[in-house]
Parts: structure tokens; sequence; C-alpha cells
């Protein structure tokens, strides 16, 4: 693109990257060319702003292995990126951009940062744990007051349901920060362990519910839309575990679905899916369930709510600062991942 040259000036026509995004809208590189040419014509803007280059992506024998995945071969990010560097990421094409959006609607996004270095890395799943940990929580505060079984109301089970449920948070939230320290060693041990971690207090909250599917299944209640909504969500809960466990389909054909389609990406998207299916149930279940808990169950209180929940956020973030503090104070030696520089080859 050509400026209009000032006063003292030379004609130029300096380099201009378009992220993907924008090149996708029709007409949209034109429109942002002529925006940042009236721009910097009012505000005398440098040119060195106007020509931003993308970040550089690398294959995967140019990047260490603990930023390495299985059957994933390209669109690697640079191991020491800057800040900018992952935010101007977000909107290139990597093997990361869906992990980073389909994170980011929904909630706050781990994968952004995580190609900082090794450390920053570990730091960033470990607060992603710690959040998948919290989920489990809400779920035992709202399965406790909702979808308990009309036998087990007010029983021994369902007082302490909650508080078992911010045991098993510190549990899944240690196990899986643990597990990454043996990521590089023991990497079959390390992918058990986490996803052990997140399998039990799943199973856990989801008591209650299997108990009256398996009383639906012999005859002794009837269907509902709650119930529907209940098992939709448990095989999009079912279909996350399996992709994130089988790291499918990539493993069979790596190469193929480093961009799109990878079990990373469709995991994300199983779990946004069967969440949504969860909160229409735990809604049905409220709006039909309503008056019977009233009349037959105490009010939840704000201990047994909001401060179980305040409670699992200071115990998380005290267990997330435990594992964090070693690989601040010696990052090379307590990571155990010697960091290499990737070798320099044609921008992407």
């Amino acid at each position: 693109m050509q400026w209009e040259p000032g006063p003292g000036e030379v004609a130029q026509a300096p380099a201009f990257d378009c992220p993907v995004w924008c090149v996708l809208c029709q007409g949209c590189r034109a429109r942002l060319r002529e925006a940042c040419q009236r721009g910097r014509g009012a505000i005398r803007l440098p040119t060195d702003m106007l020509s931003i280059k993308l970040p550089q992506l690398f294959d995967i024998h140019q990047v260490p292995k603990v930023f390495r995945e299985d059957g994933i071969i390209s669109g690697y990010r640079h191991p020491q990126s800057s800040a900018l560097d992952c935010i101007l990421s977000s909107f290139q094409m990597t093997n990361e951009t869906v992990n980073i959006w389909t994170h980011f609607l929904p909630t706050c996004c781990a994968h952004t940062f995580s190609t900082m270095s090794p450390e920053a890395r570990h730091i960033c799943y470990f607060f992603d744990y710690g959040a998948l940990s919290l989920y489990s929580l809400g779920c035992a505060i709202t399965y406790s007051s909702y979808v308990m079984p009309d036998c087990w109301v007010n029983s021994w089970l369902h007082q302490h349901f909650v508080p078992i449920a911010i045991c098993n948070t510190l549990f899944c939230t240690s196990l899986s920060c643990y597990s990454r320290f043996l990521e590089m060693q023991f990497p079959h041990r390390s992918k058990i362990l986490r996803t052990g971690a997140f399998v039990f207090p799943f199973i856990f909250d989801n008591i209650p519910l299997f108990y009256r599917l398996l009383l639906c299944c012999g005859g002794s209640c009837c269907h509902s839309e709650a119930l529907s909504s209940h098992c939709y969500h448990l095989l999009f809960a079912f279909l996350t575990c399996f992709l994130f466990a089988s790291h499918l389909p990539e493993r069979l054909a790596p190469g193929r679905f480093d961009y799109f389609g990878h079990s990373h990406q469709l995991f994300h998207i199983c779990a946004v899916v069967g969440t949504h299916f969860q909160m229409e149930a735990v809604l049905a279940d409220m709006i039909s369930r309503r008056a019977w808990l009233i009349a037959q169950a105490a009010v939840p209180s704000f201990l047994s709510t909001l401060g179980a929940l305040a409670l699992g956020i200071i115990l998380n973030l005290g267990i997330i600062g435990i594992f964090s503090a070693p690989l601040l104070w010696n990052p090379h030696h307590s990571a155990n991942h010697p960091l290499t520089p990737p070798t320099k080859r044609k921008e992407q």
C-alpha cells in the first residue's frame, strides 16, 4: 500500500501482514488500509507501527519436548514468546488458536500465555487445573441443592456432600499439578494421574444423578426433561474424557490435524456443549422440584454455597502457589526441561 508523502517525506510501501481473521472478512483489508492511511496522516503514526509481523511458527523438532503434543507436527509458537507475541498469536492460525478461543469464549484462557517459557507453561496449566477443580465444586453445590434423589434428601451424604467435594478439589488440583513434574520422565504415568485427578471428582459429583438414572431404569421414576438433559451431559462428558485420554484423531494421522480437528480442540468443544446441557438439566430440576424441596429440605446456607466456593478458591490458590514456588525460585532445575531455542526458518 502506498502512503501519500508529507512535507519532506518520501513515498514508500511498508510491508503489511494481515491476520487470518482479516483475510476472511470480505473487503476488510481494503477498509483497514484506508483507515490506517487516514490515521497516519492525522496523527503522524510511524511506519513501523503499521507493519507489525505475526510471530514465527515452528515444527515439532524445533521446540523443546515439554511443548510437544502427540500427533501435532507443525504450527508451534516460539517457546520463549513475549506477552505481545502470545496475544498476537491469538489472531494467527497456530495449532493452539482454536484451543485459545474455545477456552476464552466461555471463561479465562490458559493456552494464550503458555509459550512464554516452560515455567510459564506449567503455571498456566496449574491455574487451569484449579479452575476445573472449582468447576467440580460448583457442580457438587448445585447437585446437592437440586439433583439429590428424593430418598437421599437430609441424609448423611446430603449433609456432607459439599464438604467432601471441597476435599476432592484439593485432591484434584494437587494430583494434576504434581503430574506435570512427571511429564518428561514418565509421560504415561503423568497422563494416568492427571486423568484420574479429574475423573474421581466427576464420579463423586454425579453419584446422586447415577442413582436417579438407576431408579428410572428400574421403572421407579417417570421420564422428565431434566433427565434427558442429564443424559446428554453425561454423553458429552464421556466424549470429553475419551478425547483427552486417547489423542484421537491426530494419533492416527500425525500432521493432518495440526490446525483443525485435533483432540484438544474437540474435547474443549465437547466440554462446553456438555456444560450447556448440564445447566439446562439443573434449571429443569430446579423448576420441577422447587415446591417439594422447599417443603422437605433446609434452604442452602451461605456456608454450603458461596462460603464453600470462597474456601475452595483460597485453598486451591494455596496449592497452586506451593507447586509454582520451586519453578519461580529455581526455574531451570525445578522444571527439569532444558530450553533450547528453536532454529530459525522461513516465517509463516
